[in-house]
């Protein structure tokens, strides 16, 4: 996870962020960040923690600046090509971290105009299986070069409403048979692909998957799915099928158009 320090909104890249330039409050920030935080741990999972940096609002959101992977035993990330200017810069911060951890850091190719991270691709649990979302941040011939450097398949879905504009906003992988989506956000070959792939495909309601990213949660083991507070009806849907929610509060998060997986980044 990286800190919120610097955390706003200073700019629109997306959607969301219209009509919250300057909105944030920066202190109900940092407690929602470390309750996210606090929760990953209680979960029991190992939290590293990135300092944010001075004129990088947007680096809280570290689920986009690299794709991390397990290849041959080797433990390596996929350095992220932003796709907005204002971005752009946070990439090197997370080039280095890994880099001291003794991961394998991976380069585009100069033919790929933009890649970002894990808001686009997302592993398929217990597959060595890559989804990727492309239409708006990400080229989609960033996926020709994963699949061949990786040496694994990839499933692309084009991204059709500019309210969802990266693939973590609109799926959530639960566990290998079970995902979380809004159809609103794919064509029809999109969503004809996720059911043949996912036996159980849950869809939120378009309310709670527009306005409180309901499938930008986050489900770290399989069972526990960390969400944003007031998705009743996902929540309940949740429950019914077998996993337990917990539901976070990532208001102040939500006005940049981001929620729980986008603050964080898992990696092996």
């Amino acid at each position: 996870m990286t800190t919120p320090d610097h955390y706003e909104v200073a700019y629109v890249i997306n959607p969301h962020m219209a009509g919250n330039v300057g909105a944030v409050d920066r202190e109900q920030a940092l407690r929602q960040w470390k309750a996210l935080r606090e929760t990953y741990a209680a979960l029991g999972c190992e939290v590293h923690v990135l300092e944010g940096r001075a004129g990088l609002p947007d680096m809280v959101f570290c689920a986009n600046q690299t794709l991390p992977y397990l290849m041959h035993e080797q433990r390596g990330v996929v350095l992220s090509r932003m796709f907005a200017p204002e971005r752009r810069d946070e990439v090197p911060h997370f080039e280095s971290f890994f880099r001291t951890l003794g991961y394998e850091t991976t380069n585009l190719p100069e033919n790929v105009q933009a890649f970002e991270g894990m808001g686009d691709a997302l592993w398929h649990p217990g597959r060595a299986l890559l989804w990727g979302g492309y239409g708006f941040r990400t080229d989609p011939r960033a996926y020709d070069f994963l699949s061949d450097r990786l040496q694994i398949p990839v499933l692309a879905l084009r991204l059709e409403d500019p309210d969802f504009y990266h693939l973590d906003t609109c799926l959530c992988l639960l566990d290998e048979e079970t995902a979380l989506v809004y159809p609103g956000a794919f064509d029809a070959g999109g969503i004809g692909l996720l059911r043949r792939f996912f036996p159980r495909l849950l869809e939120a309601p378009e309310d709670e998957a527009r306005e409180l990213f309901a499938c930008n949660a986050h489900s770290p083991d399989g069972h526990h799915v960390i969400i944003q507070r007031g998705t009743t009806r996902t929540c309940r849907m949740l429950i019914e099928t077998g996993f337990t929610p917990i539901e976070v509060d990532t208001g102040e998060f939500l006005k940049a158009g981001g929620s729980v997986f986008c603050m964080k980044l898992m990696f092996w």
